[in-house]
């Protein structure tokens, strides 16, 4: 049985996001504390300060000098609305040059300035992100008025009524404004659960497909790749066309160092964020207009559908991928695989929205080089309520906000409920929030319609130039995201209670099966025998109505 506490053991880091808004360190926590920082010997409870551990982010480019504007207008002394009120933040390990925690650091002046509050900004690593403010939580302490929370984490926090809405303060001009309705509709669901709104809008994960545009471009590959597979090289539109793309393109040179390189590069140590990018992977399998919502559980009896055929044929084609990509993948966390296709190194990869902004920076071996577009799609999907393979005439696709989407969250237990929400409300401001998503080393990803480019947003071509982006590169960029946030076919983001044991328990299976332990069937039998005692432990009645009422079933 995968308890929470070996979950929390095993799991390293997730997404998000996020991812990815995702961010994955590489290091354990136990290692991690073997080595503390001088600040984090000063406070027990996490790392104060700014701390980097390896395999979180891309490190072969740099962060550059792009900051956001000041919009808050400084208070007079003796007449600031939060004066000696502290707003303590615990967030993912980055640093102030990092992943969701270093917009805190650029923020940290201009919100104690136009508040009178104090801000504390307490960073730990991913894993024990999520144990350390629920025990805060269930304990009514009150350390942390703000958590940087992955979205998947609601489930818990709002079932067990530890946090605030915020739907009094949204228009109270007592604050910053920001306009949730400039949030596309999937990310915005995120943001709400039950109708209230419990997130504030900061990063928005989703994933797609980038491909090396030099390359798909180029007429001698063009002439090899139809002679060898007689049809034109594109971009790939199903998952069928990547294995071919991802094959002509392993072991040839592709960033003209004298050295072969790899058709994809993917990240699979546990920990990593696999079960993420097996979710995307999956959905057009599974998911089609005759099952729109049927991934997780059967919504009548909570039993697991994860070992359905549909499942298993994913894993078994993402596991047939492997072969083109390098050995060392097996192992890598997150920034690992980013850098190897930063580098030049690989021609295809699939994840967050950071790695096309990342392709912007110094250092990046594939600016201008780098497009965009949705996950590809399958020609075939099984349809659980029937139990029958279903075949598509176009490819069957299905959009995502898979990762942690990470956003500001308030303790029910803050004595600063308001000065954190205006904290928060500061960052979530049009004005910061374009040069978040513009930026590569926030982890903060598009989602808003002002992010995105005309006709499909209100963003101008001349926002992204001035952030250093490649004008091609923005343009394919915008475009996959918006066509993902707005696919018709949505993949089904599981809120309920436990998701972070379900989730840790898909990633430490998966990665048995990449690595050779196991078979995709076996895998995938043990993550659902996993899912069966959670549920059993968590109350399968209480599951089963939250699941539902996540379906929008009852």
């Amino acid at each position: 049985m995968v308890t929470l506490l070996a979950a929390l053991l095993l799991l390293a880091a997730c997404g998000g996001g996020g991812g990815g808004g995702a961010e994955a360190p590489a290091e354990a926590p136990a290692e991690a504390a073997a080595t503390p920082t001088p600040e984090a010997a000063q406070e027990e409870e996490g790392t104060v300060g700014p701390v980097v551990e390896e395999g979180q982010a891309a490190t072969v480019v740099e962060a550059g000098e792009l900051a956001p504007p000041v919009v808050a207008t400084p208070c007079e002394p003796g007449s600031c609305p939060f004066e000696g009120q502290t707003v303590t933040v615990i967030v993912n390990t980055a640093g102030e040059k990092g992943p969701i925690s270093g917009p805190f650091y650029e923020v940290r002046d201009e919100f104690e300035q136009a508040t009178g509050a104090t801000l504390e900004i307490v960073e730990v690593p991913f894993a024990e992100h999520f144990p350390k403010l629920m025990t805060d939580l269930t304990t009514g302490t009150g350390q942390y008025d703000t958590s940087i929370a992955g979205a998947w984490w609601l489930g818990d926090l709002v079932g067990g009524d530890f946090i605030l809405p915020y739907d009094d303060w949204y228009n109270d001009p007592r604050f910053p404004q920001w306009d949730i309705e400039d949030v596309l509709p999937g990310p915005r669901e995120l943001l709400m659960y039950g109708g209230k709104k419990y997130m504030v809008a900061n990063d928005h994960d989703g994933q797609v497909m980038y491909y090396r545009r030099d390359l798909l471009e180029d007429p001698e590959h063009q002439a090899a790749f139809r002679e060898q597979y007689g049809y034109d090289l594109g971009v790939p539109q199903t998952w069928d066309q990547f294995r071919d793309v991802a094959e002509y393109f392993n072991g040839k040179d592709l960033n003209g160092d004298g050295t072969p390189d790899n058709g994809l590069t993917l990240h699979l140590k546990v920990g990593g964020q696999g079960m993420f990018h097996f979710m995307s992977f999956s959905a057009p399998f599974v998911i089609g207009p005759e099952n729109p919502k049927l991934y997780w559980f059967d919504p009548e009896t909570m039993e697991p559908l994860i070992d359905s055929p549909g499942h298993l044929r994913a894993m078994e084609t993402l596991i047939d991928l492997l072969q083109f990509g390098p050995e060392a993948m097996l192992a890598w966390s997150l920034g690992e695989s980013w850098d190897h296709f930063l580098r030049g190194e690989a021609a295809l990869t699939f994840t967050w929205g950071d790695l096309g902004a990342l392709a912007q920076q110094e250092g990046s071996q594939v600016k201008g080089k780098t497009g965009a577009a949705p996950i590809p799609g399958t020609h075939e999907y099984y349809n659980i309520q029937t139990g029958e393979w279903v075949q598509t005439e176009e490819p069957n696709m299905v959009g995502n906000t898979t990762g942690g989407s990470w956003a500001g969250v308030i303790s029910k237990f803050s004595d600063a409920p308001e000065a954190t929400y205006y904290l928060l409300a500061l960052m979530a401001t049009k004005e910061k929030s374009l040069i978040y998503a513009a930026r590569g080393w926030d982890g903060v990803d598009p989602g808003r319609y002002s992010h995105f480019l005309e006709p499909n947003g209100t963003a101008t071509i001349d926002d992204y130039l001035a952030a250093g982006w490649d004008e091609a590169d923005i343009r394919d960029y915008t475009n996959a995201y918006f066509e993902n946030f707005n696919a018709p076919l949505q993949f089904p983001y599981l809120r309920i209670p436990g998701t972070f044991e379900y989730w840790t328990a898909l990633d430490i299976h998966l990665s048995e099966a990449a690595t050779g332990q196991v078979t995709p069937e076996e895998a995938l039998r043990a993550t659902a025998a996993d899912f069966e005692q959670i549920t059993d432990r968590l109350g399968r009645e209480t599951q089963l109505e939250i699941y539902r009422t996540s379906l929008g079933l009852e």
